[in-house]
């Protein structure tokens, strides 16, 4: 009989060991990293036509009261305002589009694709990756780098003159990439040439201050960041240094850039890459959470700016209510209704809405592995923001099985609440609710389920941890205003977070 009794103890106890749930433990530094200027789309997208007319989901997408809070546009600065002869990507155009950022507050830049043709060694916008083009690669004459800097001023002033003022103009879409459709290439040492002896020609005090993002390699390309920041001139003329991660994961990537441009002032943008683009079905979970562990992982890289590419896709925030075409395929999805947000976009609200304005913060588990995108995610993701009086903790469980999380905070909070995505179907794309915080502290412990996105918003004890830099100010109205939560609000009064025009955020007391 004992012995049965003995077994029957070691039974159950192996039983309650293998019953007990895992656990990740994640500790929050008061140690802070960049701060994030926000998240955007390019409306540079084929679907997006007619785009004088057809904005509908740029209302959706873009501002504070939206549901996705988006605040950066991308824009094709094509060769002239009537376009470049290979689509209809015009000046004109995208104004409808822009026009809607701007007033909702949010920044606005312009990519070339290419230079105007005249200007270039093969004549025409065409990048001349074809046989139809003679397969001359497409370059900026050296003859013509002094007219580069005054086209970009012909397109802010005739922005200006249609009632949007840029924020920032880049040198060039993918430089390092041969393409059949609008392109310029330009080696990295090129590129130097053309911003150090050059760049003092673009009139930044006409237009509003425009700042200067570099050149956009296809694949975040080290020596052409290199090449910049080793130049004084160019370290003095660029603003944002920026690329796209085709096949090049963030941690890699763009981490060695950022540890060399942020320590300068500088900002770094990753501003196009599209996750598990261009499938033939609707983006599954395993999918959008891939995209998730990519918008970490660039925040992790130290991004302070991530840009996605297209706008409206059926892979993308904004269904087409189209068919979709590849390769001689014409595929009908039921759920790609026309200007319908789909489940990306509300992973991308996690990001857009919580994260925009803060300060990321050093956690015990920064250290990442990226993977590609083909992989199906296979473990825990982890960062920390601090904003106003509030510490944002982004938690992703991108297994098959729920997992406890113990996080230690680098002060007392008193109250929070979380905001959870477990599926692509509407009831579980954006749950919010209130975190059960009984008194102050400094640890929380929940559980993250299988295949989740997890942001809990914390909100600070002031009883224990004093106000910082807080200032008495009368309500400016020419400033906006967001409360505690990242929310935007018309009419601000007492302890807010107030963003100025050139993005910068600060605790105030509106009286």
């Amino acid at each position: 009989m004992k012995r049965i009794l003995l077994s029957l103890v070691v039974l159950l106890g192996v039983t309650a060991v293998q019953a007990a749930k895992p656990r990740t433990s994640l500790k929050v530094y008061d140690t802070k990293k960049q701060t994030i200027t926000g998240f955007g789309g390019a409306c540079c997208d084929g679907a997006m036509k007619p785009f004088g007319t057809d904005n509908a989901c740029v209302s959706k997408l873009y501002g504070a009261k939206s549901k996705i809070g988006l605040n950066i546009m991308r824009m094709e600065i094509s060769p002239s305002f009537t376009g470049d002869n290979w689509g209809d990507y015009d000046w004109n155009g995208s104004l409808p589009s822009v026009k809607i950022v701007k007033q909702r507050d949010g920044i606005v830049f312009g990519t070339p694709w290419s230079p105007p043709g005249e200007y270039k060694t093969n004549g025409t916008a065409q990048g001349g990756n074809a046989d139809s083009q003679g397969n001359q690669k497409g370059k900026l004459r050296e003859d013509c780098y002094d007219k580069f800097f005054p086209w970009f001023n012909t397109f802010l002033k005739w922005m200006k003159n249609h009632g949007v003022v840029m924020d920032a103009v880049s040198i060039q879409n993918e430089p390092d990439w041969w393409v059949s459709y609008s392109g310029c290439l330009y080696e990295p040492e090129e590129q130097v040439n053309l911003i150090k002896n050059y760049a003092h020609l673009l009139d930044r005090e006409t237009y509003g201050g425009v700042r200067i993002i570099s050149a956009e390699p296809l694949g975040y390309r080290k020596d052409y960041y290199d090449a910049l920041l080793n130049d004084q001139t160019c370290r003095e003329q660029v603003d944002i240094f920026a690329g796209h991660i085709y096949g090049h994961m963030p941690l890699q990537y763009i981490k060695p850039v950022a540890n060399t441009a942020l320590p300068l002032g500088k900002e770094v943008w990753m501003t196009e890459h599209s996750v598990t683009d261009n499938i033939d079905h609707m983006p599954n979970w395993d999918d959008n959470l891939i995209f998730a562990e990519e918008l970490n992982e660039c925040m992790l890289a130290g991004c302070t700016g991530y840009i996605y590419w297209y706008l409206r896709a059926h892979w993308a925030f904004a269904g087409t209510g189209q068919p979709w075409e590849h390769n001689g395929q014409s595929i009908n999805f039921p759920e790609n209704k026309k200007d319908e947000l789909l489940p990306r976009a509300f992973v991308m609200s996690h990001f857009s809405k919580n994260v925009t304005g803060s300060t990321r913060l050093k956690t015990s588990q920064d250290e990442t592995e990226g993977r590609t995108k083909e992989e199906i995610p296979a473990n825990y993701e982890f960062s920390a923001y601090s904003k106003g009086d509030s510490i944002i903790v982004m938690a992703i469980n991108a297994t098959d099985n729920p997992r406890d999380l113990k996080i230690t905070l680098p002060y007392n909070v008193k109250s929070g609440m979380l905001w959870q995505s477990t599926g692509n179907e509407s009831a579980n794309l954006c749950q919010q609710s209130d975190l059960d915080i009984p008194e102050s502290t400094n640890e929380y412990l929940c559980e993250m389920p299988a295949k989740s996105l997890n942001t809990y918003i914390f909100m600070l004890d002031n009883g224990s941890t004093a106000i910082e830099n807080v200032n008495l100010l009368d309500n400016d109205e020419t400033k906006t205003y967001y409360d505690l939560h990242g929310r935007r609000l018309d009419t601000p009064h007492g302890l807010c977070i107030e963003r100025s025009a050139n993005g910068q955020a600060r605790k105030v007391m509106i009286r």
